[in-house]
């Protein structure tokens, strides 16, 4: 869509998509880009889920000078540690999605977590940074525990999240694992016992997934919801027309972001890398996914997100009615300050 809104050709050259399923698994993910970068000379990669992938791809695209365009992954090693002048985050990161929900639990009296993680580098880096918030707004976590991804069954997971009596029960998981446990956290009772299910990365396709009764009340941070005004209306109509189905925040990210890339190609007159990063940290980012966004020298693309909450199936009033915005949270805000960065290629 992003390729066909912008014309279809760049600098006098056709724009060309190509697609590859890296299967969750690094070497494959590793192998499709070096495949891509070395045999069809692809400039840029955009949206890689999975952030153990997404990280090994930035690493190579570092390495053969091309730009990488992450959507889903939510590691904050890729603006941090791990960052690199040809990289950017654009719609989420895992910082974001943890601490506004951490901060508004711990006002209302929720102060003891359990943290239940998918045990891979999109886990440890949500439990890492929700550990952390947790800690800093006068918390306590009262256990941990880390499952397979992809697994089919979580009670042994659960069952002690349930007995260590923690008012929030945290999932640092996401997609499948998701809305496994939320399914299975429903059917033991955890919620009805009194304890509170917070999901940091949830999508409005979990929610679809998981269906009202068993997902209404959960609050979290998104970065996109299509009826939030004329313009995520409209553009989420066409997506509906091609996808059945309403965008997700990733989604709507990897179109912000591919048309901010071509917008910074035609911007430099060059595709070479380093040029177009540049250009794309130096022209705003306006669009509706996000209003007057900018991106940092870090590579993170800081905009405005929404503190939803999921409806009651009484107060939905169409398909995909599933949202009540509570708040807009100001970018800076909702991002780790570019001052704590560990990114080496911002300026201390």
């Amino acid at each position: 869509m992003a390729a066909a809104d912008f014309g279809g050709t760049v600098l006098g050259k056709p724009i060309e998509i190509i697609g590859a399923d890296h299967l969750h698994k690094a070497d494959v993910g590793v192998g499709i880009a070096r495949r891509w970068i070395e045999n069809e000379k692809v400039d840029a990669i955009s949206d890689v889920t999975n952030s153990a992938i997404a990280l090994a791809v930035q690493q190579l695209t570092r390495e053969t000078n091309r730009v990488a365009l992450f959507s889903s992954p939510g590691s904050t090693d890729l603006t941090g540690k791990q960052c690199s002048p040809t990289g950017v985050q654009w719609v989420y990161d895992n910082y974001s999605n943890a601490v506004g929900p951490i901060k508004t639990l711990i006002d209302q009296g929720k102060t003891t977590f359990f943290i239940v993680t998918a045990d891979f580098a999109f886990g440890h880096s949500l439990e890492r940074i929700a550990t952390e918030a947790i800690k800093a707004g006068g918390g306590k976590v009262v256990g941990t525990i880390r499952h397979p991804f992809g697994a089919n069954d979580l009670s042994a997971f659960l069952l002690p999240a349930q007995a260590s009596g923690a008012k929030v029960v945290m999932l640092a998981n996401a997609g499948k694992d998701m809305t496994t446990a939320i399914k299975q956290a429903n059917e033991f009772g955890l919620t009805a016992g009194g304890q509170v299910l917070t999901a940091p990365v949830m999508f409005i396709s979990d929610v679809h997934a998981l269906g009202l009764q068993a997902a209404q009340g959960i609050t979290f941070i998104e970065g996109f919801y299509w009826d939030l005004n004329d313009e995520t209306r409209a553009f989420a109509k066409r997506f509906f027309e091609a996808r059945k189905a309403m965008p997700t925040a990733l989604q709507a990210g990897v179109y912000s972001s591919v048309t901010h890339y071509l917008k910074a190609v035609r911007a430099a007159g060059t595709d070479e890398a380093k040029a177009v990063a540049a250009k794309m940290r130096e022209l705003p980012v306006d669009d509706f996914l996000a209003r007057s966004g900018k991106l940092r020298e870090d590579g993170r693309m800081v905009h405005d997100m929404l503190l939803v909450q999921v409806k009651k199936p009484s107060e939905s009033k169409a398909p995909w009615d599933y949202y009540k915005v509570i708040a807009t949270v100001p970018g800076e805000q909702t991002f780790l300050p570019l001052e704590k960065s560990e990114c080496a290629l911002v300026k201390k």
